[in-house]
């Protein structure tokens, strides 16, 4: 549906430089742009590459200026990209009904306006909110609860007494609820521990393809509100997450750890179980956490350290082979 520049400039309160009756038919970076698309710039870089474009009119923000180009100014031209996409490029919409080859206990409760496809199935006693969407192939274990405009990617699966909350996002192949990593060693051989919580999900999480969160012992496993959790990610059992986590690709998060608001751990970092993670920390790629950190840290490192500390550690382990150098050439001086 084409827009024109005005109408983006009011849908983001921002502001016309140039013609305003100006019609945009797409958004497209500036490398493929197209007479009639709109591109955005953040940088200087990317405003240069977007002036030499094709495209028709710049989202930026508010320092840039152009003489051949409708810009539309705003605070922060990233933010404002994430809004305007959905107008170009909107979410596809799934009518309410059950698929014939879906699969609901006599004792589900489906709300009419939920989207339920084909192959689904959905458990004793599990109730589907408002304009929820499973999109094919999902399974819902027996006395799930999934609140409104939850939306399962094809292939999720939500073992029995998972809770989610409004607007949650589970991205396909993901598995909420499976059985807790717990063994004690009895006799000689690993004896289960009964895995009888659950894992409750709250409000505006979205989780990514293939991710693992165990339920709980005992009590449950929570994810807090607004945290994103990226492809790969293994959360293992009691594990309570503050609201506004971000987990990158293949992170992992080991059994009965605590972790506050707003922290952050990238690609690959490991945390070993029962620590306390403050709020604000900041885990840096592939480090491996073995103890608890406080309010507003960011560690680095295997084993991770304060990054200041593992900075020097970094530099020093990169003058080593120079150092190993001059102790052999003090050593051959020296017999």
């Amino acid at each position: 549906m084409p827009y024109t520049a005005a109408d983006i400039a009011r849908q983001l309160d921002g502001e016309i430089s140039g013609e305003g009756s100006l019609l945009l038919t797409g958004f497209a970076p500036a490398d493929t742009a197209r007479t009639g698309d709109l591109t955005f710039a953040e940088n200087e870089d990317y405003f240069a590459r977007a002036e030499r474009s094709a495209a028709s009119a710049i989202l930026v923000s508010n320092r840039f200026t152009s003489s051949s180009k409708v810009l539309i100014r705003v605070a922060n031209a990233r933010v404002a990209f994430a809004k305007v996409l959905p107008l170009f490029f909107p979410e596809p919409k799934f009518a309410a009904g059950v698929h014939p080859t879906a699969q609901l206990a006599a004792t589900a409760q489906v709300h009419p306006t939920a989207h339920i496809g084909p192959l689904c199935v959905v458990g004793e006693r599990a109730k589907v909110g408002p304009r929820a969407v499973l999109e094919g192939g999902d399974h819902v274990g027996a006395d799930c609860d999934l609140a409104a405009d939850v939306h399962l990617s094809p292939n999720v699966v939500l073992y029995p007494r998972t809770q989610l909350g409004q607007r949650v996002r589970i991205h396909a192949g993901t598995v909420i609820g499976s059985d807790g990593f717990g063994y004690v060693f009895d006799q000689g051989r690993h004896l289960k521990v009964p895995q009888s919580g659950n894992v409750i999900i709250q409000d505006d999480v979205e989780i990514g393809a293939n991710v693992a969160i165990d339920r709980a012992t005992l009590g449950a496993t929570v994810i807090g509100q607004g945290t994103k959790i990226d492809n790969l990610v293994q959360v293992g059992h009691n594990v309570e997450l503050g609201p506004h986590c971000l987990l990158c690709g293949q992170a992992g998060i080991a059994g009965s750890t605590k972790v506050g608001s707003y922290v952050t751990l990238a690609g690959q970092a490991g945390v070993a179980g029962h620590l306390n993670l403050g709020n604000q920390v900041t885990i840096g790629a592939q480090a491996g956490v073995m103890h608890s950190i406080p309010d507003g840290e960011k560690w680095l490192g295997t084993p991770a350290q304060p990054d200041r500390r593992m900075k020097r550690v970094f530099i020093a382990l990169q003058r080593l082979p120079e150092l190993l150098h001059r102790v052999h050439e003090l050593e051959k001086r020296l017999r």
